[in-house]
């Protein structure tokens, strides 16, 4: 470790000599691109390996009945990892990274660097019903933040890193550079500038040039256009978009639902049985809902979509199509509460490889229904563009779930297709739920940093560092006279109004009284109860910087008390906010 550090020190001291903070940015984008590309790929291969062996024996329904226990058996030794081990929550990764750019000044812990690789292969090998994107992007996001605190780096450079990990993430496990990119942008949220997209255009094609070099330069999953488009089918395309839009709805509030439920739950392993005896019981009905749900993807993406009721109770229902669509129709609803409840009693995932099975499943599903009279639409294309659809419903990133899906599967030919269903499930969310899954917590929180410069500045800003303790308060039951010798001792124009037990009662205006302050025959007859006055709005201290400013512009003033519980705090003045305004504008811009 000391070596480490001695030549981190060299290197700093070197690159403060030679290079300056942009051209490091460079070169530190290519080694993050690098390293969360290896780490994408160690984290595709130890899941896949782990799942082939748990399965290998697998050969007729009759040995299925291993599928009861294996996910159990997965989130509690994760579990018990996290609580011993790494003691620390590693769940929701993308969430995370957005937490630590909004709260921690892009600050993540080094352990984020490895822990989630390994949780994400014990629940995701086991069988737990996620996908690995999440944790492999609190990976990469890691790396970059610990790289860019090692060389001293501005929060600016440190976030665009930290992106340089995320775009090199998802580039590596789906060897797909422009969807990592985009991914950075649509759901961190970064800044769109040339200074940005530059190192997340090296991190993104780094990292996928090692997953090709590594891993062979077959696409993710099996496909080819035997169907080319017709744009006859576009209304069709629409409609699907509406369905993915609408049931990428009922997937964010099922999983916040079914998580709620579990987050009552104190005892962590009375939530691992539950969730291990749900999810057993889940993927023993519908094996496909095994792990990411990939190789069922490749099922209905090779035209095979029949055959996910295979070595489940249901196999012999697959050649009837109205029974087919219903049992589809009900893995789909499963896949919600087979999810969440992965993440729920404490298994490591995410969102992304259960939006890409949902997406399949609805476009198998919407084909399926119309073509029950002939072969009106192609079910392949339908089943790639739901998965795009329903990415950019579920994430609210359209174009990544564009380009993710023409990427991993070189269906660039059906780009319209991809295009016509992300839109209108974006649009079909948008006015239900305005932000996705991944954001939504922060949002709630006011702690959501979005391409919107003015508020991402306001979101930064800390209300405890611009509240203003230097007024000298007054006693509500002091006189005139008691007052102005306050008055006399202060610099401000304003003095806050307190009770005995230093509750805040209102405030005295210099202004006020400065006709009569003089007056020494109402010094003794004049109370302060009588000259103060109540401010239009209070602050508390845990407000939010948007809704103080909103407040400020509302009241007109310039002046507002901090009260908390009805103790007196301190003053905000809407010149102090100015300034600091300022200076995190500053700080948030400099490239």
């Amino acid at each position: 470790m000391k070596k480490l550090v001695a030549i981190t020190t060299y290197i700093n001291s070197w690159r403060l000599k030679h290079l300056n903070e942009r051209e490091i940015l460079l070169i530190l984008s290519f080694v993050v691109g690098l390293l969360s590309g290896f780490a994408a790929i160690i984290l595709k291969n130890l899941i896949y390996h782990l799942g082939k062996f748990l399965t290998q024996n697998f050969t007729s329904y009759s040995e299925s009945y291993r599928y009861l226990a294996y996910p159990g058996i997965g989130i509690l030794i994760t579990v018990l990892y996290v609580r011993y081990f790494v003691k620390d929550d590693i769940g929701h990764g993308v969430t995370k990274v957005l937490d630590s750019i909004a709260n921690k000044r892009g600050r993540m812990r080094a352990h984020n660097m490895f822990t989630s690789i390994i949780s994400s292969t014990i629940t995701i090998g086991f069988g737990g019903s996620v996908g690995a994107e999440a944790p492999v992007v609190l990976t990469g996001s890691s790396i970059g933040s610990n790289i860019a605190r090692r060389f001293n780096l501005s929060y600016h450079t440190m976030t665009v890193l930290i992106g340089c990990g995320a775009a090199g993430a998802i580039a590596g496990i789906f060897k797909a550079p422009i969807a990592g990119m985009l991914f950075a942008i649509e759901v961190l949220m970064l800044d769109m500038s040339m200074a940005s997209l530059l190192p997340l255009m090296i991190s993104a094609s780094m990292s996928a040039s090692l997953a090709y070099f590594l891993m062979g330069s077959a696409h993710h999953f099996d496909f080819q256009i035997d169907k080319a488009f017709n744009v006859a089918n576009i209304p069709w395309y629409i409609v699907l978009g509406i369905f993915c839009g609408l049931f990428s709805y009922l997937f964010t509030q099922g999983n916040l639902l079914v998580e709620g439920r579990f987050r009552k739950i104190n005892n962590p392993y009375l939530k691992v049985l539950i969730g291990g005896i749900l999810l057993g019981v889940f993927i023993f009905l519908f094996p496909s809902l095994w792990g990411e749900g990939y190789f069922s993807i490749d099922q209905i993406l090779t035209d095979s979509g029949s055959n996910i009721l295979n070595n489940s109770l249901f196999v012999g229902f697959k050649d009837d199509k109205f029974i087919l669509i219903g049992m589809i129709f009900l893995i789909m609803l499963v896949k919600i509460v087979a999810s969440a409840t992965t993440t729920g009693a404490g298994g490591s995932g995410g969102i992304f490889a259960p939006s890409l099975f949902l997406g399949s499943m609805a476009g198998f599903f919407v084909s399926s229904i119309l073509n029950l009279d002939g072969n009106l639409v192609p079910a392949r294309n339908f089943a790639l563009a739901g998965m795009a659809g329903m990415m950019a419903g579920v994430m609210q990133s359209p174009m990544t779930a564009i380009f993710l899906i023409a990427e991993i599967t070189g269906g660039f030919g059906l780009l319209i297709p991809l295009m016509v269903t992300s839109a209108t499930a974006y649009l079909t969310i948008k006015p239900l739920l305005p932000h996705s899954l991944y954001h939504l917590r922060l949002a709630q929180r006011g702690e959501l940093i979005t391409h919107n410069k003015d508020k991402a500045v306001l979101t930064l800003m800390k209300l405890k560092n611009v509240i203003e303790t230097d007024h000298l308060t007054v006693n509500v039951e002091s006189t005139l006279g008691e007052l102005v010798k306050i008055v006399s001792k202060s610099k401000r124009n304003l003095f806050p109004v307190i009770d005995q037990e230093g509750n805040f009662c209102g405030v005295v205006l210099l202004d006020d009284i400065r006709e009569f302050m003089f007056d020494k025959d109402r010094y003794a007859t004049t109370l302060v109860r009588d000259l103060m006055i109540m401010p239009p709005e209070i602050i508390a201290p845990d407000e939010k910087m948007e809704n103080v400013m909103k407040k400020f512009n509302e009241s007109g003033v310039w002046n507002l008390p901090v009260v908390n519980n009805r103790k007196y705090i301190g003053f905000i003045s809407k010149s102090t906010i100015f300034n600091a305004y300022r200076t995190e504008l500053v700080r948030f811009s400099e490239e």
